[in-house]
């Protein structure tokens, strides 16, 4: 649980090549565990996203008082789980324990009452609101437990009988050492601990840190948990290896996937904001890998589900709606991170959606159909023949995201019902399910044959705009308006138009009308935008495209799309400018800005956008800039100063240092430490706002960045050595979103270099 997810995430994408031949169906695996829980995917919330370190019984009986009063309990949620910290931690020699070696309570923040241990105390409070309690531990024995020799309950034995001295993961209080399970008395350690959780109440158990070692730990753990007698869910955490799926399956109620879901980005260690979109998109290959391995009994978790706090989720509102509609086609268990004390009113809207909660509780794993450049769909075959299907759009701008019947797996029909899960609209398809999906949303449908096409039923249409997707247009900026009839009927009075703000001129000003549009047919027009000038680097308008029409099923339609028209202004020497990602650019008068994509500049990847004086760094130089906005496309995006012996090649160039402002990780100082052209080296401090002034001052190979919120005190980054610098370098600002197929801006003010 509480690592940052940069490093495994490149390690996990290559396990994703040995399963990917077999993620192609939903089906539930044959060897599940069989405790009498799992049944379903388990609902409810847990500490760790919004609580963290900081868990008391207060806290959590208050969690699970919201839980009730918010009316979630009704739809299912009814697991309040405290997650780490609710033992004794003195330090490295590991965790308190007992007079049996195992973790003793923190009485301060889970105070007894009477004979009754703290945490029964708050099992016992759980269990009166009608709900069920979970719990944490992590793999071994504690280091104390072994120091002392504790007895083994119920048997001869002692600790030190069954401990070796590998040590295994406690990621915040250490001192955890392995358990020989072959050794006589190892197994009756774990059933004393279980059968003291089991007296405690406890009904869902996760264990952290499990690794590949560890498969006899959770064997262990099954057992014990299986002869207290009560039904306990069994959770493994994290990061767990798809290699050995059918064993987690096996052994277990659920499986972490990946890494934390909790972006860790927050100021001076604030929760908030919880996740990131990063943090979530980087599930879409998991699901995709993973989808044979859930099922009754066991299901693929991927992790804690963010919605409840609005904008304080770290998420915007299609981006909350893309998490739950994918950890639901994927059946993955939905354990809410947030604080439900202060429940957002649209959020808790999203989580009692029961159309939604019915694709997560069917238990069935969704399979990737297609993923393309800014696109996925994720698609599962309900036992009566419905289809449920998940268009989601992972870049930036409006966009058509589609597929047809026939890969979705429906049979050849006259007619399709398409069924909104999230607007609670039906429409009728001829045989392709299409929407124009937001930025970074969803669309989420039941598809269910029908035997004759509709006549009462309205049409599935999409309305687009294209022309909107580079990063900057010219003047004036075209827009192409699509309107497409996906529905088995043809469409009348079609008119399409354009709307802009005021200043701005579109033409033609008046609509254009289309008599019909046959079933598959289009209508298409292009318009164009004059956008008014400002004295900004981009001059932008925001353009709203509009359809009505009349189907055979009744009344008028309508539907709208928007988008932003962005027009550069030209850069003008001594600066130049190159981009090796999709990127456009601006400037006026001492403004410079950079619109621009890209996955990352670090390390093999170096995609940016930069606007640069070519030679103009030297020995002695001092270059400063005002980073005065930057797009939140992530939190490692990254604006700021860059140096190259040469910009423009952007896959070698050594010399190279950086010194940026990014959303999440304050300012931070990047280098390439061994001259190889590539970035290998970070340091960072603080946290970013805005307006920001960075300066990067070079003596000899040696850089020093610094960062101001005022523009003129100077807060050190770091000092940095970057071999191979040559004497004169490229300098100049730059700009990388961070996020594949995501527009980013950054806009700068007052460069200077001297």
């Amino acid at each position: 649980m509480k690592r940052p997810i940069r490093g495994w995430l490149a390690a996990f994408t290559g396990g994703l090549l040995i399963v990917a031949a077999a993620a192609v169906t939903g089906a539930p695996a044959a060897q599940a565990e069989d405790n009498g829980v799992g049944a379903k995917p388990l609902l409810g919330w847990s500490s760790w996203s919004f609580v963290r370190s900081h868990p008391t019984a207060a806290v959590i009986e208050a969690q699970a008082k919201a839980l009730k009063d918010s009316g979630l309990a009704k739809n299912g949620f009814v697991y309040a789980n405290v997650d780490d910290f609710w033992y004794h931690c003195p330090g490295g020699q590991g965790p308190d324990v007992d007079s049996y070696g195992r973790w003793v309570t923190d009485e301060t923040t889970f105070p007894p009452s009477g004979s009754e241990n703290g945490i029964q105390v708050v099992a016992d409070y759980v269990h009166s609101l009608g709900l069920k309690f979970g719990i944490y531990v992590t793999p071994g024995i504690s280091k104390q437990a072994v120091a002392q020799n504790t007895a083994i309950q119920g048997t001869s034995y002692h600790a030190d009988d069954i401990a070796t001295t590998k040590n295994e993961a406690n990621y915040n209080c250490g001192g955890m050492v392995g358990i020989d399970y072959s050794k006589p008395g190892a197994q009756a350690f774990t059933n004393s601990w279980a059968d003291q959780f089991a007296g405690w109440g406890i009904d869902y158990l996760k264990i952290d840190g499990v690794g590949t070692s560890d498969q006899q730990d959770v064997q262990a753990w099954s057992d014990a948990l299986r002869q207290t007698g009560r039904p306990i869910h069994l959770e493994l955490s994290n990061n767990l290896d798809i290699n050995n799926a059918a064993l987690w399956n096996k052994l277990a109620n659920g499986w972490r996937t990946g890494g934390d879901i909790e972006c860790y980005c927050g100021p001076n260690g604030s929760s908030y904001p919880l996740t990131s979109w990063s943090s979530i998109s980087s599930r879409f290959d998991q699901v995709a890998a993973w989808a044979p391995y859930g099922g009754p009994g066991g299901y693929n978790d991927y992790d804690s589900l963010e919605l409840g706090n609005g904008a304080n989720d770290g998420l915007s509102y299609d981006e909350r709606k893309t998490q739950m509609s994918l950890w639901s086609l994927a059946a993955s268990p939905l354990i809410i991170g947030t604080d439900l004390t202060h429940l957002d009113p649209t959020d808790l809207g999203l989580l009692k959606n029961t159309d939604v909660l019915a694709v997560d509780q069917d238990g069935i794993d969704a399979h990737r159909v297609s993923s393309g450049s800014g696109s996925q769909v994720f698609a599962k075959t309900e036992p009566n023949g419905d289809v449920l299907v998940g268009l989601f759009n992972t870049g930036s701008g409006s966009r058509l995201v589609s597929a047809t019947a026939a890969a979705l797996g429906l049979p050849a029909a006259a007619d399709y019902s398409q069924r909104d899960l999230w607007n609670h609209t039906t429409t009728e398809t001829a045989g392709t399910v299409a929407a124009a999906v937001p930025a970074h949303g969803v669309a989420l449908y039941r598809v269910s044959p029908l035997e004759q096409a509709s006549s009462t039923l309205p049409p599935s249409t999409v309305l687009t705009l294209g022309g909107l997707d580079a990063p900057t247009q010219t003047s004036p900026a075209a827009v192409v308006e699509t309107f497409t009839d996906y529905g088995a009927n043809q469409v009348k009075n079609v008119r399409l138009s354009l709307g802009a703000p005021k200043g701005a001129t579109v033409a033609p000003a008046s609509p254009v009308t289309f008599g019909s549009v046959p079933p598959g047919g289009t209508a298409q027009y292009g318009f164009t935008v004059t956008v008014p000038p400002t004295s900004a680097a981009f001059d932008t308008a925001a353009v709203t495209g509009t359809v009505t029409y009349k189907p055979r099923s009744g009344r008028s339609e309508q539907a709208t799309s928007s988008g932003t028209a962005a027009v550069g202004k030209p850069v003008a020497a001594p600066f130049k400018t190159f981009g090796s990602t999709t990127a456009g650019y601006g400037q006026s008068g001492t403004q410079l800005g950079i619109r621009a994509q890209g996955s990352d500049v670090y390390g093999g990847t170096n995609e940016y956008g930069a606007i640069y004086r070519p030679g103009a760094e030297h020995d002695g130089s001092t270059t400063i800039v005002k980073v005065t906005a930057q797009t939140n496309t992530d939190p490692w995006a990254k604006a700021g100063i860059m140096v190259r012996n040469d910009i423009t090649n952007a896959s070698g160039s050594p010399g190279f240092v950086i010194l940026a402002t990014t959303p999440g990780n304050g300012y931070a100082l990047q280098w390439d430490s061994d001259a190889n052209g590539q970035l290998d080296s970070n340091t960072s401090k603080g946290t970013a706002s805005y307006p920001s002034w960075l300066k990067l001052v070079r003596s000899g190979t040696s850089y020093t960045g610094y960062w101001s919120t005022d523009g003129s005190t100077w807060n050190t980054v770091g000092t940095v050595t970057v071999p191979q610098a040559a004497a004169s370098q490229d300098v100049g600002v730059f700009a990388t979103a961070h996020s594949a197929g995501t527009t980013g801006e950054a806009d700068f003010d007052a460069f200077s270099t001297s």
